[in-house]
């Protein structure tokens, strides 16, 4: 059923075919995709021999990617919230939206009030939201600092916690 060794074309003692690196080739089962795309391939066809595991290599390298696979793309999904943090941080313009604030703020408001129903200037609403803002933005800078020095990066409840109990009554605890 094979093919003998006059008619297959035999370079150092791998099977190569002209325009196309082989599986036997490349390292990993998930790399025969990248079998079609020219590079070490050419040099297979042009000079007869297969392609070494560094040249190999060096095409993944060059089209993109890497052993892991999708490094490109975590690269980009990191630089995608690195962006919106930088265009955040420049910004000045609130950060909640003033209909969902302001309706909070109505039903907290008549909550206390036991069904008093105040009238809310649109000013005293925006004074209101700049300071709750400014309160939560400042606990989760303390918060991840916590987490830092925890040897974390991801933030979790607990440091919350801890910022606002450091912070006491006045600060915050409420």
């Amino acid at each position: 059923m094979g093919a003998t060794p006059a008619q297959s074309p035999q370079r150092n003692g791998r099977d190569c075919f002209p325009g196309m690196i082989p599986s036997s080739c490349l390292t990993g089962s998930k790399n025969i995709a990248y079998a079609y795309r020219p590079g070490p391939q050419l040099r297979a066809a042009i000079l007869g021999v297969c392609p070494t595991t560094c040249e190999v290599h060096a095409a993944k390298v060059a089209s993109g990617m890497s052993r892991r696979g999708a490094s490109g793309l975590r690269a980009r999904r990191r630089q995608g919230w690195l962006r919106e943090i930088r265009k955040l941080q420049k910004s000045t313009d609130l950060l909640l939206r003033k209909a969902p604030f302001s309706r909070v703020v109505r039903e907290i408001c008549n909550k206390f009030s036991r069904g008093v129903d105040f009238s809310w200037q649109a000013q005293a609403l925006l004074a209101l939201q700049e300071a709750a803002e400014a309160f939560l933005v400042h606990l989760f800078e303390d918060a991840y600092l916590l987490s830092l020095h925890a040897g974390r990066v991801t933030l979790f409840p607990k440091d919350v916690q801890l910022a606002r109990r450091i912070r006491g009554i006045e600060e915050g605890l409420g």
